[in-house]
């Protein structure tokens, strides 16, 4: 029996994973993160997903809120969206993917469970630094050494577009999931769900309803 860990946040690209997940492992157990979001529709559309995608599965949501008091960001704090001094967007949540994967990484370890999946992409992304493929390869290095283990993060998701996400997620389960991805899971940062797009719900002016509809757009277009 193989056993794979997946880090679900209740979003598109999560949701992705968890279906891509069902196909390569025998069993999926899922963990999300309550750090305080902005957004925090996340957490209760996740619920909905899950069951849908992994209905009776092994779910976990960890505590972070650590990260809400360390971090000062728009998807932790009450502000504009905006470019920081830095040239990264203030939608950046510092660290927030090594505690994430770093926490499930604990999980697994207690379980004895080899494989992480991750839904983190560096083609259409929104310039996090935590998303690129020689963060996840550095960290999986450090965690392996830390922990003596041999941990597998995968990330399925990594060098491709939000269009070609679309199309991944039509492949692995036809129609029924791309509904469920358009109208269960949630993107937006500002957590609007009073709006309603080809794509799904969400304010459609913030960074992530733009990529999600612009993928959108060129998936559905072809």
């Amino acid at each position: 029996m193989t056993e794979a860990i997946v880090l679900f946040s209740g979003g598109q690209d999560s949701a992705t994973c968890l279906a891509w997940a069902k196909q390569k492992f025998d069993t999926v157990i899922t963990v999300g993160f309550d750090y305080g979001q902005a957004h925090k529709v996340e957490l209760e559309c996740r619920e909905t997903v899950l069951d849908k995608l992994n209905p009776g599965g092994e779910d976990h949501t960890l505590d972070l809120g650590i990260i809400n008091q360390l971090a000062d960001t728009a998807l932790t704090r009450e502000m504009e969206i905006k470019m920081q001094e830095n040239g990264l967007p203030n939608t950046f949540v510092p660290a927030r993917n090594i505690m994430f994967l770093t926490c499930a990484a604990m999980l697994a370890y207690r379980k004895g469970i080899n494989d992480l999946v991750t839904g983190v992409c560096q083609t259409d992304y929104s310039g996090y630094p935590d998303c690129r493929d020689d963060f996840i390869k550095a960290h999986q290095v450090a965690l392996n050494i830390g922990m003596e283990s041999r941990l597998t993060i995968h990330t399925p998701l990594m060098f491709l577009t939000k269009a070609e996400t679309w199309s991944m997620a039509n492949e692995i389960g036809g129609q029924e999931l791309v509904d469920t991805i358009r109208f269960d899971t949630h993107t937006c940062y500002k957590g609007d769900r009073s709006k309603k797009h080809e794509w799904g719900f969400g304010c459609g002016e913030c960074p992530a309803c733009g990529l999600r509809a612009k993928g959108w757009q060129e998936w559905s277009s072809n």
